[in-house]
């Protein structure tokens, strides 16, 4: 999701919404780790002699109301997602509590078969799922419950509703929504100063501070979920979701984090430069941290706007494919113009404009689906083409970020969520989304309860896998690009275009949930939220805030995954993840040569070994999974890094004499 979704850096998604709670709750977390002291719940136990039988018939039950009731519940959140107002919010928060309640009783149950003789290792394996319940815990009290679901409701709706009301330059009040104030931030043609793209920064995070007391009350109920489980913390509960302990989990991160940490450091000492030449030491300090709006993206978590300024050497290849697709979507305007008769209407023009946009977004999504179908996978149903929501409706409030669904089990209903633009960021992103799609595809034939990735991170890791075979080479294939060279200077060019995404992308993918853990268990209290979030920011990325913050402030809360409490750890593994699964599909493809230039579009091999790695769904630990696919049963770091290698001795080059790293205090 991408996390993009991440609306940028995906996808994830599933850059996953409240949607997400369900396909959690009802489908539950990739581990088989056992949650500690279960007399510590709330639930009671029921005490009776149970068999092997029994553990049977209780997973085959989970699975059986799965199947029937994911279709209406999964109306409800897409409903609440695509349609913001008052009754989308209540029949939202009434699904959300009705699931919390059937997950809560649930998890209390699983606790009859601790051990019993004779159970089945895949009927094990969906109790212990059961045990970690859901990203979002729910207290065993109704009310509570109840509060839980709506403050959930609320959070999401908030974002999706944000807008940013000022006075424009030509004195105007107007109020801009999300995707219009990141234009201002993305600063893609670099004429934006840095105090107007402060002003943009500061009006979509202060539409965030409604929500602060909100949020505060929400991790508390989620921690009384938490404690009733067994776990410490929501954060616990959330670390447990991986086979392995919490503590190891931790390790793993930490141990992935130290093998990018280098790429990272450098690629900041180069921008931090190149922004101190545009911008002045009063601006940018040459040994200090940058300030955030400066990086070309709302959150600072992907910094790929900033290549035109970044380009190591100008005019070698073109790589403007946003250029190219914002042509296709004139042509397509120009053409519906054509077609009319007599002079249109302001509305009737409006009208046009928007077909173009749905028709551009439908090519852009069908260019991924091509790649996808390429490698043997199936063509995505007709319901996809007609339910999807795929641009920003004209009469409503809707959630745009990027979210993919499946609704029935089946998989005969599937749809992504987005409000496409015509430019590369969005055709990384849809990619990113189909990649959830098709693994919802590939896992169809398991058990309900195994119907989720080996564990998030991979999940997010599918779509991005694909965008790697994105070379320009392949993009000059489909007409995206052109005057590709494949020379020494092309290859930095290209590389320092992905790794103003990919590299840049670490620090924020793992800080994200850094803090919130840190305010799940109480090492950041709500009188420090915004002051730990940049704290963190400052030392995991070498970032400022653009103006000054205070308490009343919750910049935390102006990223959608906080208010839509969607763990974000799995887009750092994800980016991960996506090189060692490249480098194991570009093996399997027979390819030779450079990691970076490997493209396994239309290659048989690599899609059955593909395929065969997404067919296992949850069904077993994510470490045989992986085995199965890159023949390791540890995520490594070592491919990005390969992947990476040119750049990184150009980076170290151009780095030679400047005082790179930072104070984070500073």
């Amino acid at each position: 999701m991408k996390e993009h979704t991440m609306t940028s850096l995906t996808p994830i998604s599933s850059t996953l919404s409240l949607r997400a709670v369900a396909a959690a709750a009802l489908g539950l977390l990739a581990a088989c780790t056992r949650p500690a002291d279960p007399a510590a719940s709330a639930v009671p136990e029921v005490k009776q002699a149970v068999a092997a039988a029994d553990a049977d018939q209780f997973v085959a039950d989970i699975n059986q109301w799965r199947e029937a009731n994911l279709p209406r519940l999964s109306a409800a959140f897409w409903l609440a997602s695509t349609y913001i107002n008052d009754d989308s919010q209540l029949l939202s928060a009434k699904a959300t509590e009705e699931m919390l309640e059937y997950v809560t009783k649930k998890v209390g149950e699983s606790r009859r078969f601790a051990g019993v003789d004779g159970i089945s290792k895949p009927t094990q394996r969906a109790i212990d799922l059961v045990k970690l319940g859901s990203t979002l815990p729910a207290p065993s009290d109704p009310a509570q419950r109840e509060e839980l679901a709506k403050l959930a409701a609320k959070l999401e709706a908030n974002y999706g509703a944000g807008k940013w009301c000022h006075t424009n330059a030509a004195g105007q009040n107007e109020c801009l929504r999300l995707q219009e104030i990141e234009a201002i931030i993305n600063n893609v043609e670099l004429k934006n100063t840095p105090a107007q793209m402060a002003e943009a920064w500061a009006g979509w995070h202060a539409t965030a501070k409604p929500i602060r007391k909100d949020y505060q009350r929400f991790a508390e109920l989620m921690n009384v979920g938490a404690k009733e489980i067994g776990f410490a913390n929501t954060g616990e509960l959330w670390r447990g979701g991986y086979d392995m302990s919490a503590a190891e989990f931790d390790g793993e991160v930490e141990r992935l984090w130290g093998q990018v940490k280098p790429l990272y450091e450098a690629l900041h000492c180069s921008v931090r430069s190149k922004l101190n030449e545009k911008y002045g030491d009063a601006v940018v300090p040459k040994d200090g941290l940058i300030p955030a709006q400066l990086l070309g993206n709302m959150w600072a978590q992907s910094w790929g706007n900033l290549y035109p300024l970044m380009e190591p050497y100008q005019g070698v290849s073109s790589l403007d494919v946003s250029a190219s697709l914002k042509k296709m979507r004139d042509d397509e305007l120009s053409k519906i113009k054509a077609a009319f008769k007599g002079k249109p209407s302001v509305v009737q023009l409006a009208d046009m404009e928007h077909q173009a946009d749905l028709a551009m977004a439908t090519r852009m999504t069908r260019i991924a689906e091509d790649f996808y179908t390429s490698l043997g996978m199936p063509k995505l149903p007709d319901s996809f083409w007609t339910k999807s929501q795929l641009v920003q409706p004209r009469d409503r409030d809707v959630v745009c970020h990027a979210s993919a669904w499946d609704f029935d089990l089946q998989h005969d209903d599937v749809r992504i969520k987005m409000c496409i633009e015509p430019d590369e960021e969005n055709l990384t992103t849809i990619h990113h989304e189909l990649g959830h799609i098709y693994y919802y595809l590939n896992y169809k034939d398991q058990p309900p309860m195994f119907q989720s990735g080996a564990h998030d991170g991979f999940h997010e890791a599918i779509g991005d896998t694909v965008t790697l075979s994105l070379t320009p080479k392949h993009l000059q294939t489909i007409g995206l690009v052109s005057d590709v060279k494949q020379d020494e200077r092309a290859v930095i060019n290209e590389q320092m275009k992905l790794a103003l995404d990919k590299i840049t992308f670490l620090p924020w993918g793992k800080l994200v949930d850094q803090w919130r853990w840190r305010v799940f268990d109480g090492q950041i209290a709500p009188d420090q939220y915004n002051a730990g979030w940049w704290k963190l920011r400052a030392a995991y990325q070498g970032l400022a805030p653009p103006l000054a913050r205070s308490e009343d402030d919750f910049d935390a809360g102006a990223k959608y995954h906080i208010p839509a409490n969607t763990p974000y750890t799995r887009y750092f593994l994800a980016f991960i993840l996506q090189f060692q699964f490249q480098k194991a599909l570009c093996d399997a493809a027979g390819f030779e040569g450079p990691l970076h230039q490997c493209d396994i579009y239309g290659n048989a091999e690599a899609g059955q070994r593909f395929m065969a790695m997404l067919a296992q769904g949850q069904s077993q630990p994510w470490q045989d999974t992986l085995e199965k696919l890159t023949g390791t049963r540890q995520m490594d770091a070592s491919a990005i890094i390969e992947y990476f290698s040119p750049l990184m001795k150009y980076l170290e080059e151009q780095n030679k004499g400047k005082t790179c790293g930072w104070n984070p205090g500073a």
